[in-house]
């Protein structure tokens, strides 16, 4: 429980910082996206960080309802395979897509690359271990 507890809990944290990027918010927003030759390499559009939030919000929910705070029967058949697209989908952005993102990026000299192996693949894996003990 303490696993799913932690889980949940960051996952709405990050569904929130999305939210205050998304309606304007300037702080940490340039960090965690990744650059080539100083450009970021992602434009994501206040739409698609709602829909970032929303995925991250619905994680949370579905880690919520595995380990028992929240009770909706309708889809307690799915729950286990959710879980585990869910833990599959931290773990596989920990691994990253072999160039930006990820432990094995090629890409390793800017500020982000630093951030992403110090910080964010680490908490992917973070959060991939602690949903599967859920």
């Amino acid at each position: 429980m303490i696993a799913g507890a932690a889980a949940a809990a960051i996952l709405f944290v990050l569904g929130v910082i999305h939210l205050y990027w998304a309606a304007g918010g300037r702080l940490g927003k340039s960090a965690p996206l990744p650059t080539a030759n100083g450009r970021a390499v992602l434009h994501p559009t206040p739409l698609i960080t709602v829909v970032v939030a929303l995925g991250l919000f619905a994680m949370a929910a579905l880690v919520a309802v595995r380990i028992g705070w929240i009770s909706v029967p309708a889809i307690a058949g799915f729950v286990p395979a959710g879980i585990w697209f869910v833990a599959g989908i931290f773990l596989l952005r920990a691994i990253g897509d072999f160039h930006y993102i990820g432990f094995f990026k090629q890409v390793r000299d800017s500020r982000f690359a630093r951030l992403d192996t110090l910080v964010y693949s680490p908490l992917c894996l973070l959060l991939a271990s602690l949903i599967l003990f859920s």
